[in-house]
């Protein structure tokens, strides 16, 4: 029997990210970024932190979209996780790739982080809070709070002096530069629908009957979890079934994100599927000692555990029924919603036809696009996707290009799917999984899952371990 692979990360040299120093040359560089979000701060961190100046305009407070509610910058609009830290998991090996290569917005979330088990979560508002006091006091950056409209012409960006703009203006663009981005590809933009969960005090918790248990004792009890037996599971999927519900306006096709399905969505393709989705009983324990039919979760919000978020419960019902059909829930009967769950439009671009090898507009290559705009999904993906533009302009500012990440690493897997180079017949937005890398030898497609991963993990480390050292050179 083969043994799992070790991650032995002294060996290949990446226990520490490589640092680059401001370039003498890229000092009377100049760059405009739009849109304040994840990928819009490590975008300008990345590229002002290397000397090159940055404007960054940011919409909020004059304008909001209708999933943001704070005017700081790098707002988490949905949930509070960055999801595993585990490198035999595709997203737990992409942070651990975007901390090699000094992702800003990845040092925010390890500084701010709040305990999660094997995962990586935040308190939001310190997370944004810190994000925006660094941009806020870089020499490099200028911050303008102002609504965009239209994209720049190249004849515009020549007049004032600008060398490249990146819009990373996020899934929720606002609808005058929506439709102008539109215009500019030539095409309508494409959309689905993604949906918040709610946010629950936590001094609302019934605490005799909710207890703290992470899956499988994994890391400390940093989930709270509401025991469910068969009569009140049914009765669950019933109301969720039957619950008044946002519809779609009338030219709008409701088309959801499989990775952030409402729970209501769920429901209605059959009463077991939550009981096996999110809603799975194992790995946890009451005290009672007697085994529920379902279980659902909450997961710290904040770091003094006084805000629980509700575990794969994005929903788009009414506000009245989430607070009537959530409540009837064991142990949330007095619950006080500190958020309500909602439901949003996400609009991307078909990046395969739209976007060059450097993710520049293939019609105006001082153009850049960045972050879930492009068709990656999530908050890791999406940042990971700015600190990758990032260091394409760098090499266009330098006059040399990057070399593309293997295809055996996280972000090479990414861009794979940004290139969409064969692995979906159509493209859509979609979280990083391990579809997406580049497959194993014949030899070790037997193995059991978690070698086989471990063994990608660690294939994907040595490749980027080599590529960054390349690139580190090309860049400093």
């Amino acid at each position: 029997m083969s043994q799992t692979p070790s991650l032995d990360q002294e060996r290949i040299g990446l226990t520490r990210p490589v640092r680059l120093s401001p370039i003498e040359r890229l000092t009377s560089r100049h760059v405009i970024v739009i849109g304040g979000g994840l990928a819009g701060c490590e975008v300008t961190l990345q590229l002002a932190d290397r000397g090159v100046q940055v404007t960054l305009y940011e919409m909020k407070p004059h304008k909001r979209t209708p999933a943001q509610h704070s005017d700081s910058l790098a707002e988490l609009v949905c949930s509070n996780s960055f999801r595993s830290d585990d490198p035999c998991n595709a997203i737990g090996l992409l942070k651990r790739e975007m901390r090699t290569l000094g992702s800003r917005v990845m040092e925010a979330a390890d500084q701010c982080a709040v305990p999660a088990g094997s995962a990586l979560a935040v308190d939001r508002d310190l997370f944004s809070e810190a994000l925006t006091a660094r941009i806020q006091e870089h020499p490099k950056v200028t911050l303008k709070h102002e609504v965009i409209e239209r994209l720049p012409s190249e004849l515009e960006l020549k007049e004032r002096g600008i060398d490249a703009v990146v819009v990373c203006t996020g899934p929720l663009t606002d609808t005058s530069l929506a439709s102008d981005i539109a215009r500019f590809a030539g095409a309508e933009s494409l959309y689905f629908y993604d949906a918040i969960a709610p946010i629950i005090d936590a001094d609302s918790i019934n605490w005799d009957i909710v207890w703290r248990q992470s899956r499988y004792d994994k890391g400390d009890a940093d989930y709270a979890n509401i025991p469910l037996d068969k009569d009140q599971y049914y009765a669950f999927i019933e109301a969720l079934t039957s619950g008044d519900k946002v519809t779609p306006k009338a030219f709008e096709e409701a088309r959801y994100f499989e990775g952030c399905l409402p729970i209501e969505v769920m429901a209605e393709r059959g009463p077991e599927t939550l009981a096996h989705g999110p809603m799975k009983p194992v790995g946890l324990t009451p005290p009672s000692g007697i085994k529920p039919y379902a279980i659902a979760q909450l997961r710290m919000e904040n770091r003094e555990a006084t805000a629980w978020n509700m575990v794969g419960f994005q929903t788009r019902l009414t506000y009245p029924e989430q607070r009537r059909i959530f409540k009837s829930l064991p142990g949330l009967e007095e619950a006080e919603f500190l958020r309500m769950g909602s439901i949003h439009r996400n609009t991307y671009l078909h990046a395969p036809s739209l976007l060059s090898d450097q993710l520049a507009s293939v019609s105006q290559p001082t153009l850049y696009f960045a972050g879930q705009i492009t068709g990656v999904e999530g908050y890791v993906e999406s940042t990971a996707c700015g600190q990758l533009v990032a260091l394409h302009l760098l090499a266009h500012l330098q006059g040399s290009s990057l070399l593309t990440p293997p295809d055996t690493t996280a972000l090479g897997a990414m861009y794979r799917h940004l290139r969409h180079e064969g692995i979906y017949s159509a493209y859509t937005p979609s979280n990083l999984n391990w579809s997406f890398f580049a497959p194993m030898s014949r030899a070790h497609r037997r193995e059991k899952k978690h070698e086989k991963r471990a063994r990608m993990a660690e294939r994907a480390e040595l490749a980027l371990s080599t590529w960054w050292g390349e690139v580190a050179g090309l860049l400093s």
